[in-house]
């Protein structure tokens, strides 16, 4: 690699890379905060004072076409 004074520019960028990488990197970190807070939200969910299934629950399903 040569440098020569005056030259517009020795290194080629692209910027195009560089911007959809950062918005890969953002959406990466934000997938991986809202999944964090999914498994906060289900551990913290309580059970405890969920009713119990009734006998008949769902023997019976009506259906119109």
């Amino acid at each position: 690699m040569s440098i020569v004074l005056g030259s517009p520019s020795s290194v080629q960028t692209n910027t195009d890379t560089g911007f959809a990488l950062k918005t890969a990197t953002l959406a990466k970190d934000q997938q991986e905060l809202e999944g964090q807070m999914a498994i906060k939200l289900i551990q913290t969910a309580d059970l405890s004072n969920v009713p119990a299934p009734s006998g008949s629950s769902g023997s019976q399903v009506n259906i119109k076409v």
